[in-house]
């Protein structure tokens, strides 16, 4: 059974479809058809929501591996995730069946579900959510254990997140908003189909699973050489294959992908820009 739910906004501070539907949801309550369970709204990182930034010192949602949460913290985030460990937790013995973290990303990735694992629940889960919204994207980050990822809504029994582009940084767009509601309400229904035994049985659907992330080319002074090539821009989760244009450098030149077909994502997405990510790849398989 999953009767205890945590929608999370807020998580990172400028990205506001999040923030928005849990205060709405606080202001207004959930919508009646989900009575049944037990939904806790919660804004995760007030100070940063405050000053419309992404995060103050660091990213919170990377400081929830075991070893960080093991180690004494340093920055604001880091305290505050030891905070909300305590509040939560602790990690791997939450009350909270399922904590459903709530992004934005500037990359055009409609609208996306993030699963950390391919158990029953979640292939469930996202064949569900694909046959409700035909548009939306599976990710499935599954490339280490649950509980070793960073991730907030790893501090749930299972956590899953929601990542809904192209938005800016700290704006609100009304279509992006209406697919987070869209998918939010969607994972809503699986969970009371699925606490009543009577989710359909579904057909296996398309998913993209994580491999790594490329990064764009540097001088020896860790200055970038390129940018991210016009073909490229906005082809989030369409095939990239030998001989297609990935980077137009500086000095003119077009620098190709000599992998084999991979599918990019978070291209190009401005909250990597400290770390010169380009885009994360994935394949391509069926759940």
């Amino acid at each position: 059974m999953i009767t205890n739910i945590t929608v999370v906004g807020g998580t990172h501070g400028n990205e506001t479809s999040g923030i928005q539907l849990v205060r709405n949801w606080q202001r207004f309550g959930v919508p009646a058809a989900y009575q049944a369970l037990n939904i806790d709204c919660y804004l995760s990182n007030q100070a940063a929501i405050d000053a419309n930034v992404r995060f103050l010192e660091e990213d919170l949602n990377r400081q929830f591996t075991p070893a960080l949460l093991n180690k004494q913290p340093q920055s604001q985030e880091a305290r505050l995730a030891h905070a909300l460990n305590q509040h939560w937790g602790p990690k791997g013995s939450s009350e909270i069946d399922l904590m459903i973290d709530i992004h934005n990303t500037t990359s055009a990735m409609g609208a996306t579900l993030i699963i950390l694992e391919a158990d029953e629940f979640h292939t469930q889960l996202a064949r569900y959510v694909k046959q409700q919204m035909p548009e939306a994207n599976i990710l499935v980050e599954d490339e280490k254990p649950y509980a070793e990822h960073g991730y907030l809504c790893t501090l749930g029994q299972r956590g899953i997140m929601i990542e809904v582009g192209a938005q800016p940084q700290g704006v609100l767009r009304a279509d992006v908003y209406e697919l987070t509601h869209k998918m939010a309400l969607a994972i809503l229904d699986f969970v009371l189909l699925y606490n009543s035994n009577s989710v359909p049985a579904l057909p296996p659907c398309d998913v993209f699973r994580f491999i790594e992330n490329i990064t764009f080319p540097l001088d020896e002074q860790g200055e970038r050489l390129a940018m991210i090539h016009p073909a490229l821009q906005d082809s989030d989760f369409k095939p990239l294959t030998q001989g297609d244009p990935v980077f137009t450098t500086f000095s003119g030149q077009v620098e190709q992908w000599q992998g084999d077909t991979i599918y990019p994502h978070f291209i190009n997405e401005a909250a990597y820009h400290k770390l010169h990510v380009a885009f994360a790849t994935a394949t391509k398989a069926q759940l």
